[in-house]
This record gives C-alpha cells, structure tokens and sequence, in this order.
C-alpha cells in the first residue's frame, strides 16, 4: 500500500468542499425573504454599492467581476431584511432604460457598468455592460451632465480580443 496517496485522498473532499463554498457565493440563490443584512453579505460578500429605494429601505449590489455579466441587486426593507433579488444585466431591463435618466436612476436599475469611457466629441461618458448575449455584444449607454442620453446595443470589443488570440 502506497501510504503517501492517504493524506492526498483525504483532502479531495476538503478541496471539493472549498470550491463549492467559492461558487455558492457567486449569487443570491441561497437567500430568502427575511433573512439579515448580514446574512447577504456573509452569502456574498461585501456589496460593489449601495442605494436607497424610493419606497425606504435599501438596495444592496454586488457586481461580478471587472468582466462579470452578472449584477446581482438584493433588496432590503426598511428594517434591514431580504425582500427580493434578482440578476439585473438582461435584455429586458437594458429595453427599459429612458432617456432623460439620471445617473442615478440607471445605476438604481443596472449598477455599476463594466467599463465607462470619455464620449468623445459628444461629450459625457459611455457606460457600457457586458451580459450574457447569444451574439457577442454588449449595452452601452450615452451619460452627458449626468443624464441618459442615448442608448444601444454595441459589438463587445472582447470578442475581438478572444477572435484575434485564437488566430
């Protein structure tokens, strides 16, 4: 018997564990209506940002990643317990946007974007979110003097960074 293969057998199940733990804390899934403040960000971690919710309480979110296409926003009561979530970065909350937004309406509806680059000649900021996509594409709003302006879905230009490394 190989008595050195022991000690690695027996932390398989202690890595697997770990891992799972890792991806349990991606989303929202183990959440329930009621639970604490404290039990979200014990779940998930600490939130990218926080706002309040024009009815009271507070919206808490947690984007996923520098590249992430997931924004996850947990709703909070007034008194500090879990009252919804949900993925924000979809197809049908992008339709909703308006112009004429504040910034602040559209990081209540969408969060933090992926990347926010100058407007060019137009002035103001691009805000752009990556989501999950059938084509390779990703939502880009049109922010000038803190209002929506524009906006469109747009080629991610991740796609051609992966085209031209698989070349």
């Amino acid at each position: 018997m190989n008595t050195t293969s022991a000690p690695l057998r027996a932390g398989v199940p202690s890595i697997g564990a770990l891992l799972l733990a890792a991806c349990a804390g991606y989303g929202p899934s183990g959440l329930h209506p009621g639970d604490s403040a404290d039990a979200v960000s014990k779940s998930m971690g600490a939130p990218t940002a926080r706002y309040t919710l024009p009815q009271g309480g507070t919206r808490m979110e947690f984007a996923r990643g520098p590249e992430g296409k997931h924004t996850y926003m947990v709703d909070l009561d007034t008194q500090g317990r879990v009252t919804a979530w949900q993925q924000v970065l979809t197809e049908p909350n992008f339709e909703s946007v308006r112009e004429g937004w504040s910034q602040d309406d559209l990081l209540m509806k969408l969060g933090t974007p992926s990347h926010r680059r100058s407007g060019g000649r137009q002035g103001g900021e691009v805000w752009s979110y990556r989501y999950d996509a059938v084509f390779c594409r990703w939502f880009q709003v049109s922010v000038k003097s803190g209002r929506v302006s524009d906006a469109a879905y747009g080629p991610d230009p991740m796609c051609d960074v992966n085209r031209q490394s698989a070349s």
